[in-house]
């Protein structure tokens, strides 16, 4: 068995307090050693946040890095831990019923640090049966863990990427409940150019066509890091969408994220590249 999977395995049954405290401790160690993905957090912020001071930017990526490790620590008690555990420290906010019924649903679920919680709350407590795009791990017993563990209820179909969209299109269209992640720099095929707190990012459609191919409603799922364990708060039904315009649909998903993003920045996955893909011209930013 991987090291990883027994040291996960060995955590779970810690109080919380203390693996939160491990991450603490491991986050300012990623601080301080991991300079390339430093930099690329202090690169989105300065260009998501430009009227933060340097020191603001430094507290905020400490900040965000501590949070990276928590999270990930957090694994071992959300596909290891018992049900119990589960109950204690994952609270579900918001209307579940628009996630239980008959009717396709794409929830846009960003990328925040507690996203694998969001998950696991819908499934062991929700009750919601869900699908959810998989992209496999390089490491055989890791990818064996990471999949058992984002399906630990049975209740999540897993898509792979490289299968393409059909079988996600004639999945919601039998009412599948898409557990969507497409906030990330996935290159420059097939994505628009839209802005992302002022600056244009490659973004993929997907949301919209998804929605629009798989006749779906699209709620927001956002997972707040929290003392206590993790929120899980589920947004309206949205009104007017899909458009017409994939374009304009695009910007709206990426206005959406902004103001979730307002309400925990540290907590958002700057880690990524973000910006990588620049528009034609544009010099690259990291």
């Amino acid at each position: 068995m991987h090291p990883l999977i027994v040291f996960m395995r060995l955590l779970a049954p810690w109080p919380l307090a203390w693996v939160r405290g491990l991450g603490w401790v491991l986050g300012h160690v990623l601080y301080a050693l991991a300079h390339s993905r430093r930099h690329i957090v202090q690169v989105n912020l300065s260009l998501c946040f430009p009227d933060l001071s340097e020191s603001e930017r430094q507290r905020m990526t400490r900040r965000h890095m501590v949070g990276v490790m928590q999270s990930l620590l957090d694994r071992s008690w959300l596909w290891h831990g018992s049900p119990a555990q589960l109950r204690r420290r994952l609270q579900l906010v918001g209307d579940v019923t628009p996630l239980q019924g008959d009717s396709a649903v794409v929830m846009l679920a960003p990328h925040f640090v507690g996203l694998d919680a969001g998950g696991t709350a819908l499934t062991m407590l929700g009750g919601v049966q869900m699908a959810s795009i998989y992209v496999p791990q390089s490491s055989p017993s890791l990818d064996d863990w990471v999949r058992d563990g984002r399906n630990r209820s049975g209740a999540v179909a897993l898509y792979y990427r490289h299968g393409g969209v059909k079988p996600i299109v004639s999945g919601l269209r039998k009412g599948d409940k898409l557990y969507l992640l497409p906030d990330m720099d996935f290159g420059p095929q097939e994505s628009l150019f839209v802005p992302f707190f002022g600056v244009q990012a490659a973004t993929v459609p997907s949301l919209s066509r998804f929605s629009r191919l798989g006749r779906a409603q699209v709620v927001t799922v956002a997972t707040r890091m929290t003392p206590s364990g993790y929120s899980v708060e589920i947004g309206p039904v949205w009104t007017h969408f899909p458009s017409e315009d994939v374009q304009a649909d695009t910007e709206r998903m990426n206005r959406e994220l902004q103001a979730l993003i307002a309400t925990m920045p540290e907590q958002y996955y700057w880690v990524h590249k973000r910006f990588k893909t620049r528009p034609e011209g544009e010099p690259g930013v990291y």
